[in-house]
């Protein structure tokens, strides 16, 4: 900023000159110098900002923050507690949800594409295929293996399991062969 640029360099050059060299007007230096050298209005309520955010090991965002304020009393605005945590340079701590992933280790090896896209038989049981689709019931999660003749398009049997594993599709292929 150009005042205190002003303000380091007034005790070597006289004011004038500077204020000339700079292009600011002289009540603007001193409005400026006055306002730098007051004592912060907003100090009280930065402290307390930062002890509830350190209290509560950096967990809270301005949202919580502005809650435990009101609770002491504070009138302030959401956007002004978010305003002055980032002066503070202060930033939560923010949790996010690991996304499922199923891969547990090394895959299987691939079985040959023997159906090549021909998704239609000529006879019944000639072609059967299967797969295991999820489901969220409630809070938790379902499996379905159907087996399906590609016939004529018929579910043969099905299987419902809450793990994704291979028993419930090599169960579901028996009931399957049990029918013929």
């Amino acid at each position: 900023m150009k005042v205190q640029a002003l303000i380091a360099l007034k005790a070597d050059f006289p004011l004038p000159v500077l204020l000339q060299v700079a292009r600011l007007a002289r009540s603007t230096f001193f409005y400026h110098q006055a306002r730098l050298q007051a004592p912060d209005p907003q100090a009280a309520l930065k402290a307390a900002v930062t002890e509830i955010f350190e209290q509560n090991h950096g967990r809270y965002g301005h949202r919580r923050i502005h809650t435990a304020l009101a609770k002491q009393g504070w009138t302030i605005a959401k956007k002004t507690v978010q305003k002055l945590m980032r002066a503070l340079r202060l930033v939560c701590k923010v949790r996010r949800r690991k996304r499922y992933n199923s891969y547990q280790g090394e895959q299987g090896r691939i079985a040959p594409n023997v159906l090549n896209r021909e998704f239609d038989a000529e006879a019944p049981n000639r072609k059967w295929v299967t797969e295991v689709t999820e489901f969220s019931v409630g809070d938790r999660k379902l499996y379905l293996s159907p087996v399906m003749d590609l016939f004529d398009r018929q579910i043969t049997s099905h299987t419902i399991s809450s793990t994704p594993n291979l028993e419930p599709t090599t169960t579901s292929l028996r009931k399957a062969l049990a029918t013929l």
